[in-house]
């Protein structure tokens, strides 16, 4: 029985686990469809190149019927050398096939392993769940289809023997060539059917499995919230590891602040460190940024190493919500900082010659 709550789409995490089972959309029709596509695009394109072949072996076989002598050991060699040949014909034909058919199987499969669908599954030898299958909906639909292709299968065995009994060929005298194109056109003309009918059901069937498989796989809202939370780890723990992200965060800039060429401060709320070398950065990098209590932290080191704090409360402001660590400031900002850079390297030029060698240690 379908579950009514079931109303949301199957999630790509669940999608992935039904196709390792090997739940996923797939008619066997679409691998004989394709496959007698192959063979008849074979037959169309190199059967007269077939067709000659084999009149030439006749030839050679009839023509010549007066020299060959009976007896085992010949007929033994005829044998082997017909097979070789029938083996030449039609191992072309076959392996197209059979490349078409896998082709098929993978396109159903988007080349998609199944190792879970290998297992042995004891549930399926349950004779009361096998008549639910047989009498289920789905049973159902499968019977309409095999019959459906009993039906199709004898229609166009009676159509295609209708129309060949009524050929020429059958009830006046014809020229020899006329049996080679007979065989070749009425070959044809089945596989053509036999395709296109079976092209037809394996369409039907496909987009019946997918809406079968599609209901099948439908999630509650709680289920997909489930997966969501799982994907995604416990919120605690998620809590935990971003704490533990920004703590380091935290100890990585203020490592950098003694470093930095200046500090501008909002004076209380934001604090951020800046580093420009010539030559290295193409503009003043952010090395370390805080508001409130890691702002003072910020400010407590700098004044521990000398390093000199500019109090602008927009500029401040600006970086704080602009500037990423470890980047150079907004392109905005470049005038406006230059000159605060220009101001501190005139008035800590003692600074800056001990700056240098700090960088070169750290």
């Amino acid at each position: 029985m379908p579950d009514d709550n079931k109303t949301e789409q199957a999630t790509d995490k669940k999608l992935n686990e039904a196709h390792e089972r090997g739940q996923f959309a797939r008619a066997p029709e679409v691998q004989a469809a394709i496959g007698l596509l192959a063979i008849f695009c074979v037959i169309l394109f190199g059967g007269k190149t077939i067709a000659i072949h084999v009149a030439e072996i006749g030839i050679a076989i009839f023509g010549h019927l007066h020299e060959f002598q009976a007896s085992s050991e010949k007929m033994g060699e005829w044998t082997k050398i017909g097979m070789v040949t029938m083996l030449g014909l039609t191992i072309p034909v076959t392996a197209v096939s059979c490349f078409a058919s896998v082709a098929a199987g993978a396109l159903q499969t988007r080349l998609v392993l199944s190792p879970k669908a290998l297992e042995p599954n004891f549930a399926r030898l349950n004779p009361v769940s096998g008549l639910q299958r047989i009498f289920s909906k789905d049973g159902a639909f499968r019977l309409m289809v095999d019959s459906a292709k009993l039906l199709i299968v004898g229609s166009l065995i009676y159509g295609g023997a209708q129309r060949i009994f009524h050929d020429p060929i059958f009830y006046t005298e014809v020229e020899a060539h006329r049996l080679g194109s007979f065989i070749f056109e009425t070959t044809l003309l089945l596989l053509f059917r036999f395709g296109l009918a079976l092209g037809g059901l394996a369409i039907v069937n496909y987009l019946h499995q997918r809406v079968k498989v599609g209901k099948e796989l439908m999630m509650t809202k709680q289920e997909v919230k489930d997966e969501h939370r799982s994907a995604e780890g416990d919120p605690v723990i998620r809590n935990m590891r971003r704490q533990m992200a920004r703590r380091f965060l935290q100890k990585q800039m203020l490592k950098a602040v003694p470093t930095a060429d200046v500090i501008i401060t909002n004076p209380t709320h934001f604090a951020v460190a800046l580093k420009y070398e010539r030559g290295i950065d193409k503009a003043p990098v952010v090395l370390a940024k805080g508001e409130d209590a890691f702002a003072l932290r910020i400010k407590e080191i700098g004044k521990d190493h000398e390093v000199p704090i500019v109090e602008n409360k927009p500029i401040a402001r600006m970086l704080f919500k602009f500037g990423k660590v470890g980047e150079p400031i907004p392109i905005q900002l470049y005038r406006t900082v230059a000159e605060i850079l220009s101001f501190v390297y005139r008035t800590h030029r003692y600074y800056f010659h001990q700056l240098k060698q700090r960088r070169l240690i750290a």
